[in-house]
């Protein structure tokens, strides 16, 4: 049945390295548990029923996955979505949680129908390639900042905005201590060596708390007093139900959420799944990506069913590379991914008591770390190029808004594209996208 379902012959795959492969990718991407319910309360969403709407989200959404389209990839809230829906749709911009989920729920149906239509590699080939690198650089270097500031290592100062925290601190020394841990494992090409990092820096969190050295769960991860769990916080679903009405009473507000939510949703997703693709040799004789479109719809249905759950946008990981490497060739792998994401909710009391927000702060930088590795595909000496680059980064991180830094990236692109004459480079799509973001941008519309 097995074979039947996903063409384990076909595709040279047998059981047991599928099971590995779809272990190995939930152990490389379960640092999203922690993670997502840290960035998320944040907004105002309870933490624990974050966690729960993660784990089923993500655990839904690889099932579906691997079952439409057979590549072997997980789905969870991603990294820099999350950034998004709370620092900039939520506390940016100032949308309840609700609302951000509404509109989370509408891209995700929209993002569907562009991939059905075909629109989707009409406008991939609309965006400048630099821009793109830009964009995903400039969100690891948000999400870093966003770790050293919610550690302490970085601190507000009335002078001069932001300076250095006490690195004696507890929280702003677990942290550094987490991020070192992290990046001796992952240049030692340990396996899943983010989510060991928060392992081995949570432990280390508890023994700080057995010392005396810490304030308690607000910097250091508290010692579990339950380790399984039978009761399911959901108190989230269907909570984008009752965020429709706010969301459509501003139509401005709406559609610069809807643009910036499809806009790094879009690019994210298409980054991630046809590198991925390739690595399983789904590439036919012309180079095509064989099955590329039933993944995107599979990634568009993964971010309906988060919404439903109440959680951020939902993309590809692409730490599915772990599973690939490991022999993982179908959907079967991704349907164990999502099977561990499921079963994961009954151990929300210790995974929550040890990933407390200074833990999870160096995952952040972390992964911060790997996204900016796009910028050395940078066409450094254009500088209309370089301009645009600099100011998308920059704006995203001084305005600590996503969408922000995409708005200055873009206007900056076509300023500088007129001043050397080079227009010709921008299609009718990319003026319309400049157009929106300028009025954004001055106006706020």
């Amino acid at each position: 049945m097995l074979n039947k379902i996903f063409k384990l012959e076909d595709n040279r795959a047998d059981v047991k390295t599928e099971i590995i492969a779809g272990i190995t990718t939930f152990l490389a991407m379960a640092y999203i548990l922690g993670v997502n319910p840290a960035m998320l309360s944040e907004g105002g969403m309870p933490a624990t029923a974050v966690f729960f709407s993660t784990a089923i989200a993500a655990g839904a959404s690889s099932i579906v996955m691997g079952l439409l389209s057979n590549y072997p990839i997980g789905t969870a809230p991603g990294m820099g979505l999350n950034a998004l829906f709370t620092y900039t749709i939520i506390l940016t911009m100032r949308n309840s949680w609700q609302a951000a989920l509404a509109a989370v729920f509408i891209s995700s149906i929209l993002f569907l129908i562009i991939t059905i239509s075909g629109l989707r590699e009409v406008i991939l080939n609309a965006i400048p390639v630099d821009l793109k690198l830009a964009i995903g650089a400039g969100i690891g270097f948000f999400l870093a900042f966003i770790g050293l500031k919610g550690s302490g290592i970085i601190i507000a100062n009335p002078s001069t905005f932001v300076s250095m925290g006490q690195l004696i601190s507890a929280p702003a020394l677990l942290t550094l201590i987490g991020i070192f841990i992290t990046l001796i494992l992952y240049i030692r090409k340990v396996p899943a060596s983010v989510f060991l990092g928060l392992i081995i820096t949570s432990i280390i969190g508890v023994v700080f708390t057995l010392l005396g050295f810490g304030a308690g769960y607000e910097t250091m991860p508290a010692i579990p007093t339950d380790f399984i769990s039978f009761n399911f916080d959901l108190s989230l679903f269907g909570g984008f139900l009752y965020g429709f009405d706010e969301l459509f009473s501003n139509i401005p507000n709406l559609i610069m959420i809807l643009f910036s939510i499809l806009f790094v949703t879009f690019f994210d997703t298409t980054g991630t799944l046809i590198p991925l693709a390739k690595a399983c040799g789904f590439v036919d004789e012309e180079g095509k990506t064989v099955g590329i479109e039933k993944a995107f719809m599979g990634d568009a249905i993964g971010g309906i069913i988060g919404a439903i759950f109440g959680t951020s946008p939902q993309t590809a990981f692409v730490e599915s590379a772990t599973g690939i490497g490991t022999g993982g060739r179908t959907g079967l792998a991704a349907v164990v991914t999502g099977t561990m994401f499921l079963l994961s909710v009954f151990f929300a009391p210790t995974i929550l008591s040890l990933f407390t927000s200074t833990v999870t702060a160096s995952a952040l930088i972390m992964v911060g770390i790997l996204m900016i590795g796009q910028l050395k595909d940078i066409q450094w000496d254009n500088l209309v190029i370089t301009s645009s680059v600099f100011m998308t980064i920059l704006m995203m991180i001084l305005s600590y808004s996503i969408s922000l830094g995409i708005a200055w990236g873009f206007v900056t692109y076509s300023i500088a594209s007129i001043a050397t004459h080079e227009t010709e480079n921008i299609n009718k799509i990319t003026w319309a996208m400049i157009i929106i973001f300028a009025l954004y941008l001055f106006f706020g519309l």
